[in-house]
Order: structure tokens, then sequence, then C-alpha cells
């Protein structure tokens, strides 16, 4: 239900980002306050609180990021506020930034490796999927995992292509199983 409450005031805020031509603005002030909450957990326990007054939390944002953020970030984050839906704060920048990587064909890749990926290993991986979503950029979000052996796990979306060593043993192993029972 707060999904799809944060995803309609998202969309509304995207509306009127772009009819003020301050949509790139805007999506930093989304992108900085969904890095802040995501490092500061307590700050994210505060604006669900619901013992914790409006006005507290209405302070407590315009300290944070008041001197920070465009005037319309600022002011929407004082209508929600307002309205006691801080508690979808959180969700509403994490959708924004979605419908605007949507707008935008914009894709996100979620590359897992045994070792650090290579600027020419990114730039092969930002090139395939390109290509295959018909995007128009590519942002990796790149993860180290020494437990994968070798190779990579790739994810797109809901989509999944796994070229790891340890998922070729597994799915090696499941046949294995298979085959004796």
């Amino acid at each position: 239900m707060s999904i799809k409450a944060a995803s309609r005031y998202a969309k509304s805020l995207i509306d009127l980002a772009s009819e003020q031509n301050v949509l790139e603005q805007v999506k930093h002030d989304m992108v900085l306050f969904e890095e802040v909450v995501d490092s500061h957990r307590e700050l994210e326990a505060i604006l669900k609180n619901p013992i914790v007054p409006l006005d507290k939390k209405s302070g407590i944002i315009k300290d944070l990021f008041g001197a920070h953020i465009h005037d319309i970030s600022a002011r929407f984050f004082q209508l929600v506020v307002s309205k006691g839906r801080s508690s979808i704060l959180f969700e509403v920048a994490k959708q924004f930034v979605k419908q605007y990587q949507v707008m935008k064909g914009i894709v996100t890749a979620e590359v897992t490796s045994a070792t650090a990926l290579t600027a020419d290993a990114k730039a092969s991986i930002q090139a395939i999927v390109k290509r295959e979503m018909q995007a128009n950029e590519v942002v990796i979000k790149e993860t180290v995992d020494a437990n994968l052996i070798g190779g990579l796990v790739l994810k797109v979306g809901d989509k999944q292509f796994d070229a790891s060593i340890a998922g070729s043993l597994n799915k090696l192993k499941k046949e294995f199983a298979q085959g004796i029972a």
C-alpha cells in the first residue's frame, strides 16, 4: 500500500519538477535523500515513528537538507511531512529515482564478481546491456563476492545471468543429484 502511495507522490513530484524545468536538480535531491537515509537508518526510524511530532520531523529534514536541496524538494518534503506521510518519504525518493530512470531510458545492471571488474569488462557489460535492453544509458552497480570463485552474476531488472564458477558447480551438483535419485 505504501509503495503505491509513494509511487503516486513520486510521479507528482516528477511532473512538477519537469514543469518547472528543475528535474535534474530534484533528481539529485532525491538521490541525496536516499543515500543519507540509507546510511543513517535512525533517520528512517524517526520519520516512521508516529510518536515523534510532525514539527520535529519537519525541523530535522530542514536542518539536514534545507541548504543543500532545491526549493521544490524542500517544500515537497515539508508538504509530505505535514500530511502525516513522513513514513513513506524514503520510499518516495526511491520511486522517484526509479521513475526518472525509466523516463530517461537508464538501466541499472547489478554485477557481482569474484574480483573487481576492469574498465574494459565494465565497458563490455555496459555495451551488451545497452544493446539487449535498448537503453540510453547503463549504470553498473558492482559488488565483489569471493565466494563466486570466478566469473560473474549479472542482474538487470528481474533477469539474471549467472556465469560464475560457483553457480556452475551448484548447477552440476543438482544435475548429479537428479541423475542419482
